[in-house]
């Protein structure tokens, strides 16, 4: 049997920066938080810039880009003004998730197979400036289909109902929605692209996703911040590294 594939970890450090903006000033520092989850195992590093400025703001993207040994992966929403300022700054990956003003975190998957024209375009744009494309959706065969037909190279999962259900004790609906998770990683390998899974992940289910060979990257930080209030950082992505390995060493073949 094939070696499993490497599962890479990327760290987003958005809610370091909420923390930075509730006082105002610079401290904590998301920089400094991307560096030590780096020396710590992360493989790359994620940061989403909203259009309200709520936690990343464009220096620290601009900072990121220009520090970070690591790739760093810019979430953003399909806009003129944000695909301006990734093609501009170039970071190594976008993400494209759907973002509204009055949602706590982005909630759901994007609508691709919906607004194909717009983020082909939008993908065009990035990819001309040497940017790799994601696109965030739910593991659903239509989604799946138009992520491909609008060129983009990587989807990433979005797990967040399945880490819901879970802990709202529902091992049921947690064990369908897993399956439609895995049936939709089976489905984007078979159609070449490269699948990514994040949202909600803790090291419980982050070790279990693991399993899923096809599943190449996983990118988390809600969780790993808040841990990092009790354990610190650099012991939190370590801990997260090894769940992650544990997981895969139990993995399915591709």
């Amino acid at each position: 049997m094939p070696a499993p594939v490497l599962l890479r970890l990327g760290v987003n450090i958005d809610h370091v920066a909420t923390v930075r903006n509730a006082r105002g000033g610079r401290y904590p520092d998301p920089l400094r938080a991307a560096e030590i989850a780096i020396a710590a195992g992360a493989d790359g590093i994620t940061a989403h810039l909203r259009e309200d400025r709520r936690h990343i703001v464009d220096a620290d993207i601009a900072r990121l880009k220009d520090r970070i040994k690591k790739p760093l992966n810019l979430e953003m929403a399909a806009t003129a003004e944000m695909v301006g300022i990734a093609c501009k700054l170039r970071p190594h990956a976008a993400c494209i998730v759907p973002e509204r003003r009055a949602e706590r975190t982005t909630e759901g998957g994007l609508d691709a197979a919906g607004q194909r024209e717009a983020l082909r375009k939008a993908a065009e744009q990035l990819a001309a400036a040497g940017i790799r494309v994601s696109l965030f959706i739910a593991a659903e065969p239509k989604q799946i289909e138009a992520a491909a037909a609008i060129g983009a190279p990587v989807i990433e999962i979005h797990t967040g109902a399945w880490c819901d259900v879970l802990a709202a004790g529902d091992a049921a609906a947690g064990a369908a929605e897993f399956k439609r998770i895995a049936r939709g990683a089976a489905f984007a390998t078979s159609a070449g692209l490269e699948v990514h899974a994040g949202h909600g992940l803790d090291f419980v289910t982050a070790e279990k996703i693991a399993t899923l060979n096809e599943i190449v990257e996983l990118n988390i930080g809600h969780f790993l911040i808040g841990e990092a209030i009790f354990e610190g950082l650099g012991a939190v992505v370590r801990k997260m590294r090894a769940a992650m390995d544990r997981g895969r060493r139990g993995g399915t073949k591709p």
